[in-house]
């Protein structure tokens, strides 16, 4: 008996889901045929927008994501018309519900990556810099190779490859030297207290002047900045052109070679490292009757020897 009470709900409850299914049947029908609709439209919105964002947008990683989007968000608004068409409308108002809670956690759990992809998002548009350029982030300072959305790699001169989070380069500082093709040496070095330093100026100045990459319309300057523990302490600061980085090695070499060479052929020292050491203090003892004590040792030594 209870068997057939059990066999009797069941097939109650199928007849019922079919009654119900024969009627949402022409809602089903023209939902599935919606959402088909709306796959073509997304394919030929797709296309559309890859073209008029490559006449406009030079960045491949931001044509992709504005393409990606408009594509997905085509094929959502022809799912959400197709469930209201099922009369899921309660449906649509949960998933969308969902969607904002598990959106929210996401947010929270990968806060960095998200952090990174918008910041990519915001590179692609600014252009602080683009690929080829030489860039120096943090600790790191090369040729940028690639820009993704989520990191930057940066080729060290060392041949080392950095994959830096976009995060760093668009909130902390970053220095381009490519924008600006040009550098200035700045060559710290020191003279003895006993030379001219008029005539060091002058060589300096007069003797950079044909050095290779340099800007001609920018001086040369020579500027005398302290007094030193055993020199007078000067810099030499020159323009150069800045193709490459290797170019401005190159002259910064030059340009030391240079200054060697010129106080040389002027009889211009360069002084090592001097100390002079004083036992004239209060207490101590001068390090001339110093020297005087130990000849005056060694002569009573010696006369000691000889009896």
């Amino acid at each position: 008996m209870d068997l057939d009470k059990v066999l009797s709900l069941i097939t109650d409850r199928l007849q019922t889901w079919f009654e119900l299914g024969v009627k949402s049947l022409p809602n089903f029908v023209v939902a599935v045929v919606v959402i088909f609709v709306f796959f073509l439209i997304a394919k030929f919105v797709r296309k559309v927008v890859k073209n008029l964002t490559g006449r406009v947008i030079q960045s491949v990683a931001a044509r992709n994501l504005i393409v990606s989007i408009v594509h997905i968000a085509v094929i959502l608004i022809g799912v959400f018309i197709a469930l209201g068409i099922l009369n899921l409308d309660k449906t649509v108002t949960s998933l969308l519900a969902g969607a904002g809670v598990i959106g929210l956690a996401l947010g929270f759990a990968f806060q960095d990556i998200a952090a990174n992809f918008v910041s990519g998002v915001f590179i692609a548009f600014k252009k602080p810099y683009k690929v080829g350029d030489i860039v120096e982030a943090g600790d790191y300072m090369g040729n940028v190779t690639s820009i993704d959305l989520r990191t930057t790699t940066i080729t060290t001169f060392q041949g080392l490859e950095a994959l830096v989070p976009n995060k760093m380069l668009f909130t902390d500082p970053i220095v381009n030297y490519t924008n600006i093709p040009e550098r200035r040496i700045d060559l710290a070095v020191g003279v003895s207290y006993g030379d001219d330093l008029d005539k060091v100026e002058k060589i300096l100045s007069e003797g950079l002047e044909d050095l290779p990459h340099r800007i001609k319309d920018k001086p040369i300057d020579v500027f005398f900045q302290a007094f030193g523990g055993s020199s007078i302490d000067l810099e030499v600061r020159v323009w150069v052109e800045y193709p490459n980085h290797r170019n401005f090695l190159e002259t910064k070499s030059a340009t030391i070679k240079r200054v060697k060479a010129l106080f040389d052929e002027n009889d211009i020292m360069i002084p090592f490292p001097i100390r002079t050491l004083d036992f004239g203090i209060r207490g101590g003892e001068k390090l001339s009757t110093m020297d005087l004590n130990v000849k005056e040792g060694r002569s009573n030594r010696d006369k000691e020897l000889e009896h």
